[in-house]
């Protein structure tokens, strides 16, 4: 399997992990000092394991709720060390979506290649400020 198969199938798990509610599967192949820019606060960022752990339970409370949270698109480019993802997602609930159809949550991950498989040591989650 190419390398950027790999990290597509990886990250598909970790969102098909984030659906199912399971932080096990979300923090799978994370690295220990993971960085994250998410949507809500903190704007300096999040940084080390523990700490990302602790921003999914508002996110799982969220999807609970009925969130629409789909792949829309992803982009893999993978080099011998290091890669980046990109991608599109409908992240919203119902009522969001239908006032604002094209709203898209744009994600872009950083990985490493360290012993014979990849970890996510960069993410980022934002959307299109609209006025």
């Amino acid at each position: 399997m190419s390398d950027e198969m790999a990290i597509r199938q990886l990250i598909t798990r970790w969102l098909d992990a984030m659906v199912a509610c399971d932080i096990y599967g979300v923090l799978a192949h994370h690295d220990p000092d993971i960085v994250l820019f998410d949507v809500p606060p903190p704007h300096t960022g999040v940084r080390g394991l523990d700490a990302y752990r602790d921003t999914w339970p508002p996110f799982f409370d969220f999807l609970r709720s009925g969130a629409i949270f789909e792949l829309l698109e992803l982009d893999v480019t993978a080099g011998a060390d290091v890669a980046f993802a990109y991608g599109l997602l409908r992240c919203a609930t119902q009522e969001s979506l239908t006032s604002d159809p094209d709203a898209r949550l744009r994600l872009t991950v950083g990985l490493r290649h360290r012993d014979g498989d990849w970890y996510v040591t960069h993410e980022h989650h934002s959307f299109c400020m609209t006025e």
